[in-house]
């Protein structure tokens, strides 16, 4: 007999929410952006018990939405479907289209699958990485922290973005780091975005203006599951975005929209937790366990082969570059902006690494995947990180990194560490999906081309 979900949740919302008419069921596909399907509100009870049938495709389909049929998903294949399920916990107001509509993550049940079948979920692929911990009797715990750009509605007359213009005329045109005076100015939209964040359970914490005339960051709280940590990333792009629009301005996710100013990046913050809830990396001191460090040696490991879900487009790879904190290396090192693998100051409880590497638009479920199959190569193989690295040396290149899209897309499609953790197809079909990206996007002519060479 097919499981089917309690509708008691739902039942229970709708009572809460007498006006509500719709409900959007997103997934979130290779590139990290949220599809689905909306629904009446008389067809809920259908979509926990049936679920909701979803092209397997879809999961693969570019950062334009477009199908290119990789390795034969999707036109080769007659694109079959697949079925996804609301995941528990996860219905919510969508507080910026007023009362009348909610939201819920849909995602699909491994357990459904035929043998052979492609598990094209991201999010079920971070499931599956995470399992690999409760063998270990390791939990483990993470965080995002999200930078990203508020621009105008409309670009110049070149087609580049313009800084966001604040409600008394004033253009966010200069770098002021951690400024209070810029969050003040921006204060209706960051009580809006609080409170879209609240009603929809996104653990949104500290805000700080950062490196870059009108770029921002936002962090996340730490949480004990992986996907849930991946959720609220997903969750807080489309928060931060609505919110944006709502205040006359368009809020990116780019990594890199001026080539003179910082990029914005997908900062991730990890422990591992025993099953008592205690922090194994804590040694109660500043240097942290061994089991911290055999992890970091792992991400050091891991890191060449898994570039490409941590940078999976053109622009994602401008953002490496000298004095931009921004790594060029694998070197980690305490209380150190400048290395890939942080190891953060504070108290020892919360002793953690921060990996720095990631772009602020890759798919948080894939990179938190290829994090934790660094991690996890790194503590069961006892990974030597080497010493850390202090001061200056960021920029320093790692000749095992090789900064560019092409290269990192054969590296991922064949990789022998992440093969072991994540299925070789999906590796194949990822790297498919971009490649076929990458050539629509060089098949077009700049106007910098007709300028040097007509």
């Amino acid at each position: 007999m097919k499981e089917t979900l309690s509708f008691a949740e739902p039942q229970g919302f709708l009572e809460k929410h007498p006006a509500l008419r719709h409900v959007d069921a997103l997934c979130v596909d290779i590139c990290g952006t949220p599809r689905g399907k909306r629904y009446p509100v008389d067809k809920l009870k259908s979509l926990y018990g049936e679920g909701m049938q979803m092209p397997q495709s879809h999961f693969l389909l570019d950062v334009n939405g477009d199908n290119s049929d990789p390795v034969g998903r999707g036109y080769s294949d007659g694109d079959p479907d697949t079925t996804l399920y609301p995941v528990p916990g996860m219905l919510a107001p969508v507080p910026w289209a007023g009362d009348s509509l909610a939201q819920v993550i849909v995602s699909e049940r491994p357990a459904d699958h035929a043998q052979g079948q492609l598990l094209v979920d991201p999010r079920q692929i971070l499931i599956r990485m995470t399992e690999k911990f409760a063998a270990l009797g390791l939990v483990p715990v993470m965080a995002v922290e999200l930078e990203f750009y508020l621009f105008d509605r409309e670009a110049d007359e070149e087609g580049r973005p313009r800084r966001a213009m604040l409600g008394n005329g004033q253009r966010l045109e200069t770098t002021d780091t951690n400024s209070l005076r810029e969050l003040e100015q921006l204060a209706p939209f960051l009580a809006e975005l609080e409170e879209f964040c609240r009603i929809q359970n996104v653990p949104a914490s500290v805000v700080s203006s950062e490196m870059a005339a009108s770029q921002f960051e936002i962090n996340l709280q730490h949480v004990n599951s992986p996907v849930t940590a991946a959720d609220h990333a997903v969750l807080l792009r489309r928060a931060v975005q609505a919110a944006a629009e709502r205040h006359g301005m368009r809020a990116s996710f780019m990594p890199k929209p001026y080539l003179d100013a910082a990029g914005s990046g997908m900062h991730v913050h990890m422990n591992l937790a025993d099953a008592t809830g205690a922090n194994r990396f804590d040694d109660g001191g500043p240097a942290g366990t061994p089991l911290l460090r055999h992890a970091i040696g792992g991400l050091m490991a891991a890191t060449p082969e898994s570039l490409a879900f941590f940078a999976p487009n053109a622009n994602a790879f401008r953002r490496f570059g000298p004095m931009q904190f921004v790594p060029l290396n694998r070197f980690w090192g305490y209380n150190n902006r400048g290395v890939a693998f942080r190891v953060p100051a504070g108290a020892s409880a919360a002793r953690r690494i921060e990996h720095r590497i990631a772009g602020a638009d890759a798919n948080p479920h894939l990179v938190l995947a290829a994090i934790l199959a660094g991690l996890h190569h790194g503590i069961t193989t006892k990974g030597d990180p080497g010493q850390p690295r202090s001061g200056a040396g960021g920029d320093e290149r790692d000749p095992a990194m090789r900064f560019d899209l092409a290269t990192a897309l054969k590296r991922l499609a064949v990789g022998e560490l992440l093969g072991r953790y994540f299925d070789p197809a999906y590796l194949k079909a990822y790297a498919a999906v971009k490649i076929n990206e990458r050539a629509r996007f060089l098949d077009h002519i700049a106007k910098r081309e007709y300028d040097w060479y007509l």
